[in-house]
């Protein structure tokens, strides 16, 4: 069935969403588990956290994020592999086990310890975040939630409700510029080769499955 396609400013989005993940909480027997997927710069993970902290003001506790992001293979084994460059293509997440964690988390009784990614060093962080045993809803949020090839083709079976993001391309094109600047790793002309090289095709790629979300919302904004 194709998805639903919607045009709205983040505060419309939350509130279409935060609503229908109320209702799908209230009605479930077992933690459910929400994605929010899209591009790079695409602004899912934003929201990803504004819906969480929703679900929390109405239910302490009872929501927490899930990023994919701390899957992303450790950079030192990057180097040794030589794909530095490519660095956040799907070829360069450790897929199989990103589905085997949202796989376990779905069902486990007691608090769960995940990795997240860290900008400011550019590699991954271990026990980043904890998921408590109260926790009802998962958040996961990531951009390749609805990829078809590959291990992270075990996820969207594992999404009980999947939303995807779009925004403009050369908004995401902007919004990365600004973002690779901030911690002031890399120089600007690295910065642009990288989103060239990288970031925009793994936005192209991971448009093209959009079609796999329940919702497609375009996300209005100017900046």
């Amino acid at each position: 069935m194709a998805p639903e396609h919607l045009n709205l400013t983040p505060q419309q989005a939350l509130s279409r969403l935060v609503p229908h993940i109320l209702e799908m909480q209230s009605n479930a027997h077992a933690r459910i588990a929400i994605g929010i997927a899209g591009g790079p710069g695409t602004g899912k993970s934003t929201l990803a956290s504004e819906i969480v902290i929703m679900l929390n003001a109405t239910h302490p506790g009872s929501a927490a994020v899930v990023p994919m992001d701390g899957f992303h293979i450790r950079h030192a084994k990057l180097e040794a592999m030589g794909q530095t460059d490519f660095k956040g293509a799907p070829h360069t997440f450790e897929g199989a086990e990103f589905v085997s964690f949202l796989h376990h988390l779905k069902s486990a009784k007691t608090a769960v310890s995940g990795p997240g990614y860290s900008r400011r060093i550019e590699d991954v962080v271990d026990n980043a975040f904890t998921i408590g045993p109260d926790v009802r809803v998962l958040v996961v949020e990531g951009n390749y939630l609805l990829l078809t090839e590959g291990p992270f083709a075990g996820v969207k079976p594992l999404l009980d409700y999947a939303v995807f993001i779009d925004v403009p391309r050369d908004l995401v094109q902007a919004r990365l510029l600004k973002r690779h600047a901030e911690e002031g790793l890399f120089s600007e002309d690295r910065n642009r080769a990288h989103i060239e090289r990288n970031d925009l095709p793994n936005y192209d790629l991971v448009r093209l499955s959009q079609d796999r979300a329940d919702v497609v919302i375009s996300l209005l904004t100017d900046h």
